[in-house]
């Protein structure tokens, strides 16, 4: 029997149990596989949380994760809660020293990962903690087999708080040091109850979303959304938009859910006679423009929400309900679990549609991270006047609606996900032909960045395309390789010499730079990492 309410759950473990006990025998989780029942994961995930205590996982110990779509994030997600450990999904693209410093940086004991990851993972892993890793592929000597751990049942009792780390999820930033983002249990069930309240699930849904398992997106954003509001959830294990309408309808989704690229790139495949013979419920792209918005609601007789917006800190800061008021340009209206404002630089209130900095805080406990884990001072800044500063401009306007403007950190946004310039930065001055490099954003066909790498070159040396797209390919995750380079004598500088990225972004691509994407040099998703 489908729950006629958003369960009052407090925690991730509490959500789920009571789901389990009210519709045991109902299909809820499908990632690459079959669909689980309600009954089938609790058994799952209770045979896996058994096998992680004999390895010495406890109350805090982490857990980290570098895994794509599968089952099994889901099944550790669930474990990890019952123990009341702490699970670290990493981006399972990243290599070499960024995944060294946040395998070391969250100190874990404990990695699960499949043959990729290992492979990406095996030459850091000395420098870190590691003392198991669990392989969900046929295993390695040396490596424990995901399915080894998967033994006797034992039940474990509730016990969590609601204030209990759940997560460290690692966001980009300004730096190469990325910072650990601590996520509690209340948190991950108030972020599902958010977007509960203003009807982006209802009972009875089935989402289907191509969203990662390693980011908020997909672990709060679409299953807490589906675990907390008595809905279903069917998880792509990749996104490809050639078969994600087909694959929606055959899973009996009545809500798709993702970024606004993903949608963009619906709309660019082929048309044909069946895109609208399937309408959904909703489709749930964010962000996406206006004009698309529409073109993907008549072509696919699908109603359309792109309002929201919110960051791995806070989640969703601003959501509008489907049959509320709605403003498409406009990023939505303030979540109902926070207070929002606009500030200068002084912390100060601008006035109603001048830009200023997004700034939030709760008005419930846990509706948003507790702080940047082994970074206090990191922390302090962030919240200072007692205000979580985004590092993102947007405006006000005098009904409420709030607009995202400019990302004022810099930090680009490229197929859906975040890419620190200056660590990109820090990776190309390590080529010996450059002196100086500038990272910056370029618009893309799909609505987010492309990547623009402005290169003054040392003296007397010489690049080529393809050799340098070797050297970054190696060294950083496909969706941070830059599109175009733009080999230029100097870099524009003010009075302190610092870049000038504003006027970098304004020149945009011109003829004379490199597009290494049109001369077939392209970085896919399907590498190993």
């Amino acid at each position: 029997m489908t729950p006629q309410h958003p369960t009052p759950a407090a925690t991730v473990d509490q959500a789920f149990r009571e789901r389990v006990a009210a519709e045991p025998d109902t299909p809820f989780v499908k990632c690459g596989t079959g669909w689980l029942t309600f009954a089938e994961l609790d058994e799952r995930s209770d045979r896996l949380a058994a096998g992680l205590a004999a390895l010495g996982v406890r109350r805090g110990t982490m857990v980290a994760t570098i895994l794509p779509n599968r089952i099994e994030t889901v099944e550790i997600l669930l474990a990890v809660a019952k123990l009341r450990a702490v699970q670290v999904p990493l981006n399972y693209w990243l290599k070499g020293e960024f995944l060294e410093y946040q395998l070391d940086d969250c100190g874990a004991s404990v990695l699960i990962t499949d043959g990729p990851g290992h492979a990406a993972a095996r030459d850091p892993l000395a420098a870190t903690g590691i003392r198991h890793t669990v392989t969900v592929d046929d295993p390695e000597p040396g490596l424990v087999a995901y399915t080894d751990l998967l033994g006797e049942r034992r039940t474990f009792e509730p016990g969590a708080e609601p204030g209990d780390l759940l997560s460290i999820m690692y966001t980009s930033g300004t730096t190469a040091a990325a910072k650990g983002c601590m996520l509690s249990n209340g948190y991950y069930v108030s972020v599902g109850r958010a977007y509960g309240m203003r009807r982006w699930c209802l009972p009875g849904d089935r989402m289907y979303t191509g969203f990662p398992m390693f980011h908020t997106s997909g672990q709060m954003v679409a299953f807490m959304t589906a675990l907390v509001n008595g809905a279903s959830i069917s998880i792509a294990p990749q996104f490809h938009a050639s078969s994600f309408i087909a694959d929606a309808v055959a899973d009996g989704a009545t809500t798709l859910v993702g970024v606004g690229v993903m949608g963009n790139l619906l709309l660019a495949q082929p048309t044909g006679p069946a895109d609208g013979a399937h309408p959904f419920r909703l489709a749930v792209w964010v962000p996406m423009g206006e004009a698309e918005q529409r073109r993907f609601q008549e072509r696919f007789a699908t109603p359309v929400m792109s309002e929201g917006y919110g960051q791995t800190e806070c989640v969703p800061i601003t959501v509008s309900a489907p049959d509320g008021p709605r403003a498409r340009g406009t990023s939505g209206m303030i979540s109902p679990l926070l207070e929002v404002a606009i500030v200068d630089d002084g912390d100060n209130p601008v006035p109603l549609g001048r830009p200023g900095e997004i700034v939030v805080r709760p008005k419930v406990p846990n509706a948003m991270y507790s702080g940047y884990w082994r970074k206090p001072d990191a922390t302090q800044a962030a919240w200072s006047n007692l205000w979580h500063h985004t590092g993102d401009f947007g405006r006000m306007d005098a009904d409420g609606f709030v607009t995202f403007v400019d990302r004022k950190k810099d930090v680009l946004r490229r197929r859906g996900e975040n890419v620190s310039a200056l660590a990109l930065e820090n990776v190309i001055r390590g080529h010996p032909a450059v002196a100086d490099v500038a990272v910056s954003p370029v618009p893309g066909p799909f609505g987010d960045d492309d990547i623009k790498a402005s290169i003054v070159l040392a003296d007397g040396a010489d690049l080529d395309p393809a050799e340098f797209f070797e050297f970054v390919r190696g060294k950083v995750a496909y969706f941070a390789v830059p599109r175009y380079v733009d080999i230029r004598d100097s870099l524009p500088v003010n009075a302190l010499s610092r870049v000038m990225k504003h006027l970098l972004r304004e020149e945009g691509v011109t003829d004379t730079m490199w597009d290494l994407e049109a001369q077939g040099l392209v970085a896919t998703k399907g590498e190993n990492p």
